[in-house]
């Protein structure tokens, strides 16, 4: 079974790149958004998702590769697909877990995704959503997050600030930004921990097993980029079959979250997570 995790930050185009590589022959992931629930058990009160190596025990990775095999058996699938947006936190701990992960890491403009952010830490309650992954909790966890998720709802109702208490990937120091900056500002730093994180670790990994994904490169032609991900996944993909799948991407956003933002906004975000952008080519 070859398993392939896809790593970004928050709004970069991850579901969009796990939801057309489930549709490869052969390749299946699981039936909700995101497992960061699989990913945080025996590590589930830790105050944030960015889990060192050395927390994947054994008894974590033998509980987290029978998942995989799970997804495997039950699609029939030669490929199981993972994407989980907080994983970008904790690349080393995965990959202690799924030494022969292939990898593909998919980045975007940090400014272009903020609208989306701000929308989720804003969003209503969604139960078809949260059922869909409720059923893989573990059960050992469920009053944990119960709790947990009774504490989000209830910051949002009666904290003034009509936004939840917490939502994506909860990086180190994620509580004191929070009080010290925006919610466009927080969402930004978000951006911008996920991806520093990421870019370290990889740096300690294989490069032949990261493939690396400009999402407005892939947005602008994503039969072409489809055909080359197949074969990095070692999966067959005819090319009709890889200009079907693009017929639904689509790259009316790229830039319109900078547009959205205004150019002041944009030129104190960039003072903000400027190292960041500027190492991927987003500013000069």
């Amino acid at each position: 079974m070859c398993k392939v995790v896809i790593i970004g930050a928050p709004r970069s185009g991850t579901n969009m790149l796990r939801d057309l590589l489930a549709k490869f022959p052969g390749v299946a992931t699981w039936p909700c958004d995101e497992i960061n629930y699989i990913w945080r058990h025996g590590n589930v009160s830790y105050p944030t998702d960015e889990l060192s190596p050395d927390m994947a025990t054994s008894s974590i990775q033998r509980y987290i590769r029978k998942q995989f095999d799970w997804v495997a058996r039950h699609y029939s699938a030669h490929t199981v697909v993972e994407k989980t947006c907080a994983n970008s936190l904790r690349v080393g701990f995965v990959d202690r877990i799924l030494p022969d992960a292939r990898y593909l890491y998919i980045r975007r403009d940090g400014l272009d995704v903020l609208g989306s952010a701000m929308k989720r830490w804003k969003a209503e309650i969604d139960i078809p959503y949260l059922a869909r992954k409720a059923r893989f909790v573990p059960l050992h966890d469920l009053p944990y997050y119960a709790i947990r998720y009774l504490g989000n709802r209830l910051y949002r109702l009666f904290a003034g600030e009509n936004r939840l208490a917490y939502w994506g990937p909860t990086f180190d120091g994620l509580n004191e930004a929070l009080t010290k900056y925006s919610l466009e500002e927080v969402c930004a730093l978000q951006w911008q921990r996920c991806v520093d994180r990421a870019d370290e670790a990889f740096e300690s990994i294989a490069p032949e097993r990261i493939f690396r994904i400009s999402y407005e490169a892939f947005v602008s032609d994503p039969a072409e980029e489809l055909m080359r991900i197949a074969r990095f996944i070692g999966s067959e993909l005819d090319d009709s079959v890889a200009q079907n799948l693009a017929r639904g991407v689509s790259k009316k956003n790229v830039g319109k979250g900078r547009l959205e933002l205004g150019q002041q906004k944009v030129e104190q975000l960039e003072q903000l997570v400027g190292m960041t952008l500027k190492r991927h080519g987003y500013i000069n």
